[in-house]
């Protein structure tokens, strides 16, 4: 195998792993509730997973003065803050599997903010994309017969629209300023993120932490491998991979975490929510088979916190 071919294959492997973290956090993160608040779990993965990677942009020789810091600090607000905070706070009553699939309607809404914010306007392909997404959120919200779960339902959508609204800042922030070092605005902007959770933890009543090896194992699993070393696996998969080819592997996460939820967690999707998790897993592959064909570049901040 020449060199070419072994780095694709390795960058290929190395999204494969990311994936199965990703996917397999949603579970990890729904029993990690069981010990601790929501924002206190939201803080500790967030600001632990900072510190994690702060302390490898030495180690790895990259940049460790934060640039464009007004920039970072929206980033922080929008991906780590609003984001992770959102999705964490929908996993208290939502299940793990169905959280998984709304947060990743998150390209849809790129598309459709992308419009207004950035003047890319919705084209050919995409344009089923979006009713694949839409029919999709409508058979797993059911408008007909809300249930208690509306509310968490809700969040996680919303956390897939301030992923998406942290997609377009970056954009806008790598057209400016391309020679930025992503692992170094990566730590930063997760940094700065983390201290607003921080600050709601330490204001929004909860009960003790309860320090189980299980609770530790959560969050070493989260602020070590989905946070810090998921990112440089991310960012090492994006520079040796077609764009198309990486969105659509990252995309395995919420089947993986509707799996695991099925498996672990004895979530059994309903068949509307079976048809609606197909709709925007449809939806999913048409924005990266467009990605691949057309040779879009992916922002790395399409990658989770």
């Amino acid at each position: 195998m020449n060199t070419s071919a072994s780095a694709t294959v390795r960058a290929f492997l190395a999204l494969l792993l990311l994936a199965v973290l990703w996917g397999y956090n949603w579970v990890v993160m729904k029993h990690a509730l069981q010990y601790a608040g929501a924002f206190q779990f939201g803080a500790l993965r967030t600001f632990l997973g900072a510190l994690c990677l702060l302390i490898l942009l030495p180690i790895l020789r990259r940049p460790i003065r934060p640039r464009q810091i007004p920039t970072l600090l929206l980033l922080g607000v929008l991906q780590t803050c609003g984001f992770t905070g959102l999705i964490i706070w929908a996993l208290v009553e939502g299940g793990a599997g169905k959280t998984a699939v709304l947060t990743y309607t998150m390209p849809f809404w790129v598309m459709i903010l992308a419009w207004p914010l950035l003047g890319e306007k919705i084209r050919g392909t995409q344009w089923l994309a979006v009713a694949c997404s839409i029919m999709g959120l409508l058979f797993i919200l059911d408008p007909l017969h809300l249930g208690a779960d509306l509310f968490s339902m809700a969040l996680a959508v919303l956390g897939g629209v301030f992923w998406a609204l942290s997609v377009i800042v970056a954009k806008k922030l790598h057209q400016r300023s391309p020679e930025l070092d992503l692992l170094s605005l990566t730590a930063w902007q997760m940094f700065f993120g983390s201290l607003p959770l921080v600050a709601v933890a330490l204001i929004v009543p909860a009960g003790p932490i309860q320090w189980t090896p299980q609770f530790i194992g959560a969050v070493a699993f989260n602020a070590i491998l989905c946070n810090a070393l998921a990112w440089m696996l991310w960012l090492y998969a994006l520079q040796r991979l077609p764009a198309g080819i990486a969105s659509m592997t990252s995309m395995l996460a919420p089947v993986i975490g509707v799996l695991a939820a099925w498996w672990q967690l004895g979530e059994r999707p309903t068949p509307g929510e079976s048809i609606g998790m197909l709709l925007i897993g449809a939806a999913l592959v048409i924005i990266s088979l467009r990605s691949m064909r057309s040779r879009e570049a992916i922002d790395p901040a399409m990658g989770q916190d």
